[in-house]
Order: structure tokens, then C-alpha cells, then sequence
């Protein structure tokens, strides 16, 4: 499913790369077997966050380093080749950079799920005294190296705006229970159509979107 949606959106890339120059992450040069270059060193560490082990990031692009850009580029519907140019940059960016993405989200889930079963307390903000639902969200992404303002209607000014049909596991949820219009509660997406939030019902704890979620739904924002 990851995949896909990580196609879907090199479809578009590559449909731009068609028309227009693009301008490469890796560098403006074509890199191919024979080339020695911290664009190689880049390319090789790329490749090997992403799964396609080519042996150590030496700057030399030899018969390991095309093989994994062969692999890469038959996953992602390219040319086969072995030869990176405009086209095969702009998927390798998409890809790292979404492979990135995951990787917090999945750090921050693991941290936010630690703590399924803290009892909810109105302005808390620690596991040891208890969490709303703001506080949660504040203190989980803290220890992620992120800053977010302490209320939920302040959180909901920060970030990327996202559709509901493009929610990611780690995007922050938003709602509006006295169906106003105004920010009153938040939680953080876990995937699969389920968010994780401190209610004050059952304090932390993961709850599906259903009717009533999406009845007081309000928008989500990406901050990372």
C-alpha cells in the first residue's frame, strides 16, 4: 500500500520530468558506471536506506551500484538502464524522502503507543500525572525532536494542511466534538482508518474513525 501511493505520486513527478528540467538532488551530472563523485556517495546511501544494498557509499560507481539502480529503477516503473538521470533522481528523492517520513512516523507511533493506558488529566502533560489530549500530542512529539504549541486549536495553525482520503500514519487529526467549527480535540493517526488520542473518557487509547469521529472531523495537518 506504501508503495503505491509512493508510485501514484512519482507518476506525477515523472509526467513534470517530461516536460521540463529538473533539478536534481543528486546533482545536475548523469551518473552512470565509471564515475567517481559525492554524488555517487549520496546515490549509494540512498540505495541502502532504501533497501537496495550496494555495499559501502565509496563515491564509485561500479557493477554493485548499478545493479541496485537497475533494481530500483524495474520497482518504480523507470527505464532499466542503470544510468541516473533526470527521471530516475526525481524517483529516488520521492522515495527516500517518503522511506524518511515513515521512518519518524513509525518512531513516533512506538513512543505514542507506550503509553496506551495513561489515565487523562485536564492540562497534563506527562505520563507520570496523566495527558489531555493536546498534552499527549505535544509530549510525544517532544521526544521526537519536534516543537508543537500546548493547546489543540494552536496545534491546528501549524503544518501542512491534508485531505482526510490522503491522512498518513504521524499526521495530527483534528476535531471539533461541540461541532462549532473550533479545535477541541486532536490525536495522531495510526494508519488503517485509527487515531490514537488521550480522551477524556479513557485517556490514552486508539480509537477508530467511525460515524461519530467523522461526524465532529475537522481537518489534519503533517508537521514533519
Amino acid at each position: 500500500m506504501r508503495k503505491l501511493a509512493v508510485v501514484s505520486l512519482l507518476s506525477c513527478i515523472l509526467a513534470l520530468a517530461l516536460v521540463m528540467p529538473v533539478q536534481a538532488a543528486l546533482g545536475d551530472s548523469v551518473l552512470k558506471v565509471g564515475v567517481h563523485s559525492s554524488d555517487v556517495t549520496q546515490l549509494q546511501t540512498e540505495l541502502n536506506f532504501l533497501g537496495y544494498g550496494v555495499g559501502r557509499a565509496d563515491g564509485i560507481y561500479g557493477s554493485k551500484t548499478k545493479a541496485g539502480v537497475i533494481a530500483f529503477q524495474s520497482a518504480y516503473h523507470l527505464n532499466v538502464d542503470g544510468i541516473v538521470g533526470p527521471q530516475t533522481v526525481a524517483a529516488l528523492t520521492v522515495a527516500y524522502a517518503a522511506e524518511i517520513h515513515n521512518e519518524k512516523a513509525n518512531a513516533i507511533l512506538a513512543t505514542a503507543k507506550s503509553y496506551v493506558g495513561v489515565p487523562y488529566r485536564w492540562g497534563g502533560t506527562s505520563p507520570s500525572t496523566g495527558f489531555d489530549c493536546s498534552g499527549f500530542i505535544q509530549y510525544v512529539f517532544n521526544q521526537h525532536g519536534l516543537s508543537l504549541p500546548r493547546i489543540s486549536r494552536d496545534q491546528y495553525q501549524v503544518g501542512t494542511p491534508v485531505s482526510f482520503d490522503a491522512l498518513q500514519p504521524g499526521d495530527l487529526i483534528f476535531f471539533s466534538i461541540g461541532k462549532n467549527g473550533i479545535v477541541d480535540h486532536d490525536g495522531i493517526y495510526v494508519g488503517n482508518g485509527q487515531f490514537i488520542n488521550a480522551s477524556s473518557s479513557k485517556g490514552v487509547t486508539i480509537y477508530t474513525i467511525g460515524p461519530y469521529w467523522k461526524s465532529v472531523y475537522l481537518g489534519t495537518k503533517r508537521v514533519f
